[in-house]
């Protein structure tokens, strides 16, 4: 099992990163948390540093503001706090028709999961190269797969981090650098809908515990795609062997409660 000695978590607080969070500490692994709300943070890095005796540092940032995002990247470049793990978890989902969704939410969605997860990617990506060794990864969605008119912008958000970590994946291998994506499938996170909650069936949701412990085996084992579940997986390798052309008419007739 590969050890981290440091990783940094973006949307550390609460959610699929806050799970990373407790596992890499339980590791012995030392945490950067990176998300907006710092009391969270605070608490979170208090309970772990109490229980697991790891360090914690906490850095309150909105990726989506120009400033927070350069402080992020000028952490994950700093060669005397080197940071072998990155979790780019931090995102936003956005539902609803297209023209009936916000612009400007249309926009911090696409400079959250697409603009922030870019750059943090190419500054640790560069940091780990010349180092020869490092992880990161790209959480992604399922939803990426499949273009869906209640979540166009998400949807589309998340194509682009598959298809971005598939590719640079090869590119960072040759240098001893792991760049796995990972596609979850529901989880039980704040950024699902109470509509996208009541619809789906109980067997489609995936244990975020069992998700986590996967993706960190996953990422180790320098995996291109990390999908969780028997489920999912046979799921996505439906989804690619489909013809686009069903994908696309048998996603418009599904509702997804927004």
């Amino acid at each position: 099992m590969t050890t981290y000695r440091t990783a940094l978590i973006t949307g550390a607080s609460s959610g699929i990163g806050e799970e990373f969070a407790r596992q890499l500490a339980a590791r012995g692994t030392d945490l950067v948390l990176v998300a907006r709300r710092g009391d969270r943070l605070e608490e979170l890095a208090g309970e772990l540093t109490r229980r697991s005796g790891v360090d914690v540092e906490v850095v309150v940032a909105d990726l989506t503001d120009g400033d927070d995002l350069r402080r992020v990247e000028r952490r994950l470049e700093d060669p005397d706090r080197v940071v072998e793990l990155v979790v780019n978890n931090a995102g936003r989902g956005i539902e609803g028709s297209f023209t009936g969704s916000d612009r400007d939410d249309q926009e911090q969605c696409v400079a959250l999961n697409v603009v922030a997860l870019l750059r943090l990617t190419h500054a640790a990506m560069a940091a780990m190269v010349p180092r020869g060794r490092g992880g990161i990864l790209n959480v992604s969605s399922i939803a990426g797969d499949v273009p869906t008119p209640t979540a166009a912008t998400y949807s589309a958000a998340k194509a682009f981090v598959t298809t971005l970590g598939q590719g640079i994946h090869y590119e960072a291998a040759k240098d001893g650098v792991h760049v796995t994506t990972l596609l979850p499938g529901f989880v039980k996170t704040e950024i699902i809908s109470e509509g996208t909650h009541a619809s789906v069936p109980s067997f489609g949701w995936v244990d975020i515990t069992a998700l986590v412990a996967e993706a960190l085996r996953d990422v180790e084992a320098n995996k291109v795609l990390s999908v969780p579940s028997v489920k999912y997986k046979v799921a996505t390798q439906v989804l690619q062997t489909l013809p686009r052309a069903v994908v696309r008419f048998v996603s418009s007739k599904v509702d997804m409660g927004a």
